[in-house]
């Protein structure tokens, strides 16, 4: 398609001719559109009267081959100034069928009403080569460990607390920014199975209500503080509008690794646990938790992906 606009001398016909802002938009992008298969490179421009450069799909691959290069090349040098062994693999891209989450193994409902109770589980199902990163409470706030993941661009999902975290909203509000997404972990991080129904659901629910007024949003995806739960928190994390109740399989700390199951492996599509904390609790900082995590999985062979992406 070729779109032409002519110089007319006459002031009156240019006058009709002149397209307006929205006009002359949607006829450049008409014009693009119908030049992406073309070899033709060059088509006039209606507003300037010039010709406009269209790349050849050899000229787009090699704009492409090179801003991978550029890309790669960045996260080298942050995984040396990061202090990795290696770069991070990148994730494959998100399914575009979500797998199906069934409720763990061991966990049998008393009523036939509590059937679809959101589903406690440690792994996705996944033949891909990925495990998700899960970050817990909040009660440290470093901001050297948001530039490190946000250079390197690793995913992970924050399961907060409000007592832990309301003395700085605006750091998950930060956190947030960067594309990360912050979910339930209740108001208090009570021992949930030693309350009643109703002190279960405030604790869900309260947080709810918090991370509505804080963050914009009420998650769908809550953790049990400790993993703990029985049937009434499901029921409660049903009522408060939970769809989701993940725990993990493995959790990594400063120093070391725990493993849910025997063989002590790391398995395809394996939830990952590890907290928001410092040298308070640690021998060591959100850096060095990172740095072993990460190194750990990419010699592994294995990538982080996005949780929210599979469910």
């Amino acid at each position: 398609m070729r779109v032409v606009v002519q110089n007319d001398k006459n002031r009156s016909r240019r006058g009709r001719l002149t397209l307006g802002c929205g006009a002359a938009a949607l006829a450049c992008s008409t014009l693009l559109s119908s030049c992406a298969g073309s070899t033709d490179t060059t088509r006039p421009v209606p507003a300037q009267g010039g010709p406009v450069h269209v790349l050849s799909p050899q000229d787009r691959q090699a704009a492409e081959h090179a801003r991978r290069a550029a890309e790669h090349a960045r996260l080298v040098a942050a995984a040396r100034r990061w202090g990795l062994a290696q770069v991070p693999l990148a994730p494959p891209p998100p399914p575009r069928t979500k797998p199906e989450i069934t409720a763990r193994a061991g966990f049998e409902v008393e009523h036939q009403e509590d059937w679809d109770l959101p589903p406690v589980f440690t792994t996705i199902p996944t033949r891909k080569k990925i495990v998700f990163l899960t970050i817990d409470d909040g009660s440290e706030k470093d901001p050297k460990f948001l530039r490190m993941m946000q250079d390197l661009q690793i995913p992970y999902t924050a399961f907060l607390s409000n007592y832990l975290v309301k003395d700085d909203y605006g750091y998950f509000r930060t956190m947030q920014s960067y594309g990360h997404t912050l979910n339930n972990h209740t108001l208090h991080h009570p021992y949930l199975p030693g309350l009643s129904y109703e002190d279960q659901k405030h604790e869900i629910c309260g947080m709810q209500d918090i991370m509505n007024k804080r963050f914009g949003r009420r998650p769908t995806v809550f953790r049990p503080p400790y993993g703990n739960y029985n049937q009434d928190t499901l029921r409660a994390a049903k009522a408060c509008g939970i769809k989701y109740a993940p725990i993990w399989n493995e959790e990594v700390y400063v120093d070391h690794w725990e493993y849910r199951e025997d063989d002590q492996k790391m398995r395809r599509g394996d939830i990952v646990l590890t907290h928001f904390r410092g040298r308070s609790d640690w021998n060591g900082t959100m850096i060095d938790d990172m740095r072993r995590f990460l190194d750990k999985v990419t010699r592994e062979g294995y990538a982080v992906a996005r949780l929210e992406d599979y469910l």
